[in-house]
């Protein structure tokens, strides 16, 4: 188990980017949140197997149809086992 953490950035508020990747994150049987930030980007947090985070990250670069993703920066990190669901905040 790992954990992921991504920010990205671009169009990618307003363009259901959070409730798609929580859509994605379920399917996919991770863990974690994703949010909105100030600064007009997205950030998540999400902990599973490795195959699958890089199943989510590969989502986060392309994001919903009208979402534009300019830049995607990515960590991975030790799985912290904090979290029950894939929530949108």
């Amino acid at each position: 188990m790992k954990r992921i953490i991504i920010n990205v950035y671009g169009l990618v508020q307003g363009v259901f980017f959070r409730y798609t990747t929580r859509k994605v994150a379920r399917r996919l049987g991770l863990t974690g949140y994703v949010k909105n930030m100030p600064d007009g980007s997205v950030y998540i947090e999400a902990e599973g197997s490795e195959d699958k985070l890089k199943e989510l990250l590969e989502f986060t670069k392309k994001g919903p149809k009208h979402a534009q993703v300019e830049k995607t920066d990515y960590e991975f990190k030790d799985s912290q086992n904090q979290f029950n669901d894939f929530i949108a905040e």
